[in-house]
């Protein structure tokens, strides 16, 4: 007879843990930090911006991804288990390293 997992006889202890996270869908909505971009830094940030966006979504980090209507962002679907390793992702594209983009 298989343990019931809601009952205390079937909760996960240190010698049967609980199976990892699987992947899921995060929603990971951006906003520009500080001043906004000049021209000449928009030129020359988003081409690699773009190009990092488009090979995290060949490589299946991301799902989706949207500009936001207000111009203030975008907003991508990211495959990952937690909202701190979708962040994490997202951090790493030119404008998270260069501080001028976060996500909530």
């Amino acid at each position: 007879m298989q343990k019931n997992p809601i009952t205390p006889e079937g909760a996960a202890s240190a010698q049967n843990p609980l199976p990892p996270v699987p992947t899921t869908k995060i929603l990971a909505i951006s906003h520009f930090m500080g001043t906004p971009m000049t021209p000449a830094q928009r030129a020359q940030i988003m081409p690699r911006e773009v190009h990092d966006t488009v090979n995290a979504y060949l490589a299946g980090k991301i799902d989706q991804w949207y500009f936001r209507t207000d111009g203030k962002g975008v907003v991508f679907i990211v495959n990952a288990s937690t909202p701190e390793e979708a962040k994490n992702i997202l951090e790493k594209f030119p404008l998270g390293q260069a501080g001028l983009m976060d996500f909530v």
